[in-house]
């Protein structure tokens, strides 16, 4: 049986959804929920709790243009003060009214004879909304490897992304298994702890320097007093960012990977710094930025382990080599299904048409908005949408919904759905287009951040933040299959 009916739906209450919701609010739309899976408004930064955790793009830059903060304490914020922005956001706006917390999607079906979409929760209720809007993001599944005696292992285990804030790592021995985005922001804070760590490393990652080094009082005063000094910051940090959008300024790329280059030789062991040499180019794997990461391993408590893992047991870890690791606590830094996007959910649109069926190549929208065969459903942060900072991807996204929602009600329309052609010939393009980044085509070992398991490119957006908001800025009503409103 049906339960309550609105508006506007939107799946989630991270940035994204609090976005929408604001934007929502002002183009005079109140009748809207947002239904959040955790108890806590945030999304991925509210998930992600480790220790270190921070943004990897400068916080001027890394939100809203319509709600500037002035005394961002660093360049790069941490989780906690960027968590604490978001939750002022939600209440100046007056968003958190509209959110349903714990109550976690499962599947959406869409009723064609009265144009509307049934989302089903994992309370077994039944809501109803002619639009939905999925604001999951690419950070949603975790991530969990496929090693033999996983579930063997007597000690503490979690996941980086669900960190046990209960359990204290002081004088234990522990393993991370993941060296990537998170762990390299985790692993320098609890180096100093344990008694031994070892770090279980699959393939070299370019970890360059960041520059964070906290504001000074006198900049932050600076910063209070004139808003125009950091929406200056914001336009300088937005031109860096839209000019590193592709990769293919060689001199640039040269000299960043010359710079970490120049941090890993300050580690002291030879064979180490080997280990930790990438061989691939800046830029085929995920960026990551760093300051603290590469001193740890001149720490004498500190392991750096390449070789296989061959199996988890009860007590630790194995390699290939036959060594085996007495750990006390594992923790498994192995990121998400990032190509996943509204997959992680049953969806089904018009004619009984499965998502999974529709993104059986990997996944693909028109402008990363929308998909054919799915009228009146749109996603924020969904395929290639991944570029620069994802918080200017999303306002461009958010606005050209808004646009859609506009639309609907000026002409007394029932639903959109883009046409499958013109989606077909945006998702053909951008393909090539991928093709023209030199570095996501260089070999850089067995990595599913950018690909679906075809080999689609699905995540990055192939030009720059400039080029992705001239798209959604026009409108074109005949991109769009519709139907009267009854």
């Amino acid at each position: 049986m049906p339960g309550p009916s609105h508006q506007v739906i939107i799946i989630g209450a991270g940035s994204g959804a609090l976005c929408m919701a604001i934007n929502l609010k002002r183009a005079g739309i109140e009748d809207f929920v947002m239904l959040e899976k955790s108890h806590g408004l945030g999304g991925t930064w509210w998930h992600n709790q480790y220790p270190g955790a921070e943004c990897d793009v400068q916080s001027h830059l890394y939100s809203f243009s319509f709600e500037p903060k002035l005394d961002w304490s660093r360049p790069f914020a941490g989780q906690a003060e960027i968590l604490e922005y978001l939750n002022h956001c939600a209440d100046k706006y007056d968003v958190r009214r509209h959110v349903r917390f714990n109550t976690p999607v499962t599947g959406l079906v869409w009723q064609e004879d009265v144009s509307r979409w049934q989302v089903e929760t994992g309370h077994s209720e039944v809501l109803e909304a002619p639009v939905v809007v999925s604001a999951l993001g690419m950070f949603n599944e975790l991530v969990w490897p496929s090693i033999p005696g996983i579930d063997e292992f007597k000690g503490t285990k979690f996941h980086s992304a669900r960190w046990n804030q209960t359990h204290d790592l002081a004088g234990e021995r522990v393993g991370v298994i993941g060296l990537a985005a998170s762990a390299i922001q985790f692993v320098p804070e609890i180096a100093p702890k344990v008694e031994r760590l070892h770090l279980y490393q699959r393939t070299a990652n370019w970890v360059v320097p960041k520059g964070n080094e906290p504001y000074t009082q006198a900049q932050l005063e600076n910063f209070r007093a004139n808003p125009d000094v950091v929406q200056a910051s914001r336009e300088k940090i937005y031109a860096l960012w839209n000019s590193l959008a592709t990769f293919q300024d060689k001199e640039v790329l040269a000299n960043i990977e010359k710079a970490g280059l120049e941090r890993i030789e300050t580690v002291k062991d030879a064979e180490v710094r080997r280990k930790l040499t990438p061989q691939h180019p800046f830029g085929c794997k995920r960026p990551l930025f760093s300051d603290v990461y590469y001193p740890i391993f001149n720490r004498d408590n500190v392991e750096l382990i390449t070789d296989d893992i061959a199996r988890i047991t009860a007590t630790g870890v194995e390699t290939t080599n036959g060594e085996h690791r007495e750990l006390d606590t594992l923790v498994f830094s192995t990121g998400f299904k990032t190509t996943q996007y509204l997959a992680a959910l049953s969806v089904k649109g018009r004619g009984g048409r499965d998502i999974n069926e529709a993104w059986r190549d990997g996944a693909q929208a028109y402008l990363g908005v929308t998909t054919a065969g799915f009228p009146n459903l749109f996603m924020l942060y969904g395929p290639n949408t991944n570029q620069g900072s994802i918080l200017f991807m999303i306002e461009r996204q958010v606005e050209y919904i808004v646009r859609q929602l506009a639309r609907l009600k000026k002409e007394k329309l029932a639903w959109l759905d883009v046409r499958s052609d013109i989606m077909a010939r945006y998702n053909d393009q951008l393909q090539e287009d991928v093709k023209g980044v030199a570095v996501w085509q260089a070999s850089c070992g067995n990595d599913s951040y950018y690909r679906s398991p075809t080999g689609r490119f699905v995540t990055n957006y192939p030009h720059t933040m400039d080029a992705f908001a001239t798209q959604l800025e026009r409108d074109e009503p005949a991109a769009f299959e519709h139907a009267r409103a009854m």
